[in-house]
């Protein structure tokens, strides 16, 4: 019954095919190690904050008037409500923190050279649909600090000369920050951001599973066949990666749980302590900073004096890591058999992302400006040294097969 049943599917739609195309007979390199958790644990989270999303939306009202008094009915009187909002909001940053690491494994194994350059430009526009959907999804709450979170980083647009103001009065969709705002964001945030994200992970997984996957050592696992074509380096997909990567979901799992049940503010850096009050635009916070996932572009942004070269600063942040393949002229993918030079290029980009990122959510002082700027050089500079040095680049011998280690 149940092959009569598989049969008549496959007759009409091709299930049987694409699962064995993209799971069971997908050839997947044999040493992908602990940094290949990532990718199966931002599509865990996308689904997450899909059915949690939903759910929220059944008794979240989209107004002014009626936002803030809508989340606290739902963490108050709803079934499980609290756990619903506590596994939205931790799912917001769990999502950026394993797609940072997810583009971090990239970077260091050149996942995104020849021939995976659309990959990675897909890779980059999900990264960019994600930021709008947590932006927007941040006004939702209309707390203070989503207020006035979304009213600085809306003014930015008015930097841009002749078409600014008007912009940002499409964008707000008012004169202030209003309802119209509140609407138009929730209506991005829950229908139209979300279908362009799913769209773009299906061409992502697709570009993937194109040109095969890439490795710790960088190298073409489809050289070396056997007779049947099935390359000597690889292993099936399913079960043997989807097993590994139970592993990863479990542990991810674990933490993910031990914050929502015992720290769901992660000590007001998920939750801000200023959006636990209603929006007041007559009331500003002390310190107004974007939530963390933020930080790092809002912090180059305030290290540049001039507000207009500031916002082209920001957006050239972002603009930059879409020219990766471009910019990387050496022809050996993986960080292990490159120069030391390299290396060290890469560790100070690190470091200089995540000194980026705490200074955005502090308060601008002098010192911590003069800080910021020499960071923000730091990370340009990475760019424009790969560029220099990677052309002639000293690099090891690569192996004929992929490695164990």
């Amino acid at each position: 019954m149940l092959t009569k049943l598989m049969g008549w599917i496959d007759d009409r739609f091709p299930l049987t095919a694409m699962y064995n195309d993209h799971m069971a007979k997908y050839p997947a390199p044999k040493n992908l190690n602990f940094w290949y958790f990532f990718g199966s644990l931002a599509m865990l989270v996308l689904v997450n904050q899909i059915i949690t999303g939903i759910w929220l939306t059944m008794n979240y009202n989209p107004s002014a008037e009626g936002a803030f008094a809508s989340v606290e009915y739902i963490m108050r009187d709803v079934d499980y409500g609290w756990l619903l909002r506590y596994m939205h909001s931790t799912g917001a940053s769990a999502f950026f923190i394993v797609v940072y690491l997810h583009m971090f494994r990239g970077m260091i194994y050149g996942s995104y050279q020849k021939p995976r350059e659309l990959l990675w430009i897909f890779g980059m526009l999900i990264f960019l649909v994600l930021m709008a959907e947590a932006f927007m999804g941040y006004l939702l709450p209309w707390g203070q600090m989503s207020f006035w979170g979304a009213q600085v980083i809306i003014s930015l647009f008015g930097a841009i000369p002749v078409i600014g103001d008007d912009l940002t009065l499409w964008i707000r969709g008012d004169y202030v920050i209003s309802g119209a705002t509140l609407n138009r964001f929730f209506a991005l945030h829950v229908i139209a951001l979300p279908l362009v994200l799913v769209l773009l992970v299906a061409m992502h997984i697709l570009a993937l599973h194109e040109v095969g996957s890439n490795n710790p050592d960088g190298i073409d696992i489809k050289q070396h066949k056997d007779e049947n074509g099935w390359p000597l380096d690889a292993v099936a997909f399913h079960p043997y990666f989807t097993v590994k990567d139970m592993v990863g979901v479990a542990g991810f799992l674990f933490l993910f749980s031990l914050v929502i049940f015992f720290k769901p503010d992660m000590f007001g850096y998920f939750l801000e302590k200023p959006n636990f009050e209603v929006a007041n635009g007559l009331k500003t916070p002390p310190h107004i900073a974007p939530v963390w996932y933020f930080t790092p572009f809002y912090a180059i942004l305030r290290a540049v004096p001039d507000k207009l070269l500031g916002v082209i600063m920001m957006g050239l942040s972002i603009v930059i890591l879409f020219l990766l393949p471009w910019l990387d002229r050496c022809k050996v993918r993986s960080v292990r058999y490159r120069s030391l030079l390299h290396r060290l290029n890469i560790a100070q980009f690190v470091v200089c992302f995540v000194v980026l990122g705490v200074l955005g959510v502090l308060p601008s002082t002098p010192t911590l400006t003069i800080i910021a700027q020499i960071c923000t050089l730091g990370y340009f500079g990475f760019f424009v040294l790969l560029f220099f040095y990677s052309k002639n680049e000293r690099t090891k011998p690569l192996p004929e097969r992929v490695t164990s280690k």
